[in-house]
């Protein structure tokens, strides 16, 4: 395992109240309530009807997530409760890990609203971890109309940590050198894994802050919590090997990656230069994990926000970047109709594991060339950066 890991941590700012109020508002209702009191909650006639999830206003009346609706209301009259909808949680749950999906090959799943992403070794392709991390917070709320937090850290527990230092809507770091200033005088009931029963113990003991766990003697806190303590004391000095677990990996059915431009595309040229660059990830990704694809796909989203997709089948399976470019490059001149672009993706679909036994010989050379070109192409961009190589059509313009 890497010295130098780079974890993010993401996770949904009030994940059922923002996914249910961006459905509101999509479905034509005039008022976010993430911007008034109100939670996502059971059947408030029943007796065990619960919170669900909070706004920000409503937190203030001191509003809890698991109370009964009974009490929130007795601290906030003006309420408003709005039923969940798990059947669409589900839905844009997904949508959200396909995306993380499309900067990293490994991402872990730990909830339907907050996973991890291993961004280990790939500042090449997107940049420094904070600005990487900033930018895809930024994509999120573009694509989806929710906020997220992400907190970047050397390991899983530091990113987590991370994440939940101040909300909404914010990225956080937490490096080893940071844990005196930023992690270490919290209250000992922030730190992951303590309950109110270890809570109890600790401060019996003197022990209110993360800061004096990590620094009182483990054997200590082996004794007071057995080896409970002993996690916890390892979680406030910022100790964490565990890997990020790929969620699903075996059984990935396509590769995809999108762009919101900051810039509507208005010609062929314009969009070219995003489709190549797209290709390079998206192609890159496949390769890392041996596939190959069958079918290719391009999605355009214009100015006023109408989506058209367009797809067409390989001849013969391929992991080749050149190729399938000029495939997206067919489809999107195909799928345009001259109005301004605000989003431009692309697909890979139909995917196999490489298997070279049914080319021709004359295929087998010519794949074998780009192959050697893919490869080369990867290892530079991963090395120097996503821009640091490209084709001469990426180059137009360029001195």
């Amino acid at each position: 395992m890497s010295k130098n890991r780079i974890i993010f941590h993401i996770d949904v700012n009030s994940a059922f109240l923002s996914w249910t109020a961006v459905k509101r508002l999509q479905e034509g209702e005039t008022v976010d309530i993430r911007t008034i009191p109100a939670v996502i909650g059971g059947d408030e006639k029943s007796r065990h009807g619960v919170v669900l999830a909070k706004s920000i206003p409503a937190q203030k009346f001191g509003v809890k997530t698991g109370e009964s609706l009974f009490e929130a209301r007795q601290k906030c009259p003006n309420l408003t409760v709005v039923p969940s909808d798990h059947g669409y949680y589900s839905e844009i749950s997904k949508k959200l890990f396909d995306m993380l999906n499309d900067y990293s090959p490994v991402v872990e799943q730990f909830s339907i609203d907050e996973g991890f992403l291993d961004y280990t070794g790939l500042e090449g392709l997107y940049g420094e971890p904070m600005k990487a991390a900033f930018e895809l917070k930024e994509r999120i709320k573009a694509t989806f109309g929710f906020t997220v937090n992400i907190g970047v850290a050397p390991n899983k527990i530091l990113a987590k940590m991370a994440g939940e230092l101040k909300k909404p809507d914010l990225v956080h770091s937490l490096f080893h050198h940071e844990l005196e200033e930023k992690l270490w005088p919290l209250p000992i009931r922030e730190l992951f894994m303590v309950g109110k029963s270890s809570e109890r113990v600790l401060l019996n003991h003197g022990i209110d802050t993360i800061g004096k766990l990590a620094k009182c003697d483990q054997e200590l806190a082996v004794k007071l919590l057995k080896s409970h303590g002993l996690t916890l004391w390892k979680y406030a000095n910022g100790i964490d090997n565990s890997p990020v677990v790929p969620s699903g990996n075996s059984s990935a059915k396509s590769f995809s990656n999108s762009t919101t431009l900051s810039q509507d595309a208005t010609s062929l040229e314009e969009a070219n230069l995003v489709l190549h660059r797209l290709a390079q990830t998206v192609c890159m990704r496949m390769r890392s994990e041996n596939y190959q694809c069958s079918t290719v796909s391009v999605q355009i989203k214009y100015a006023d926000f109408t989506l058209f997709s367009k797809q067409m089948k390989v001849k013969v399976p391929t992991d080749d970047t050149d190729y399938i470019y000029r495939m997206f490059k067919d489809l999107y001149a195909s799928l345009w109709n001259g109005r301004p672009v605000r989003l431009i993706g692309v697909g890979l679909n139909d995917l196999t594991e490489k298997d070279d036994s049914q080319m021709t010989i004359f295929d087998a050379m010519a794949q074998e060339k780009h192959k050697k070109l893919d490869a080369v192409c990867d290892k530079i961009r991963l090395q120097f950066g996503k821009g640091s190589i490209g084709f001469g059509d990426q180059l137009k313009g360029k001195k």
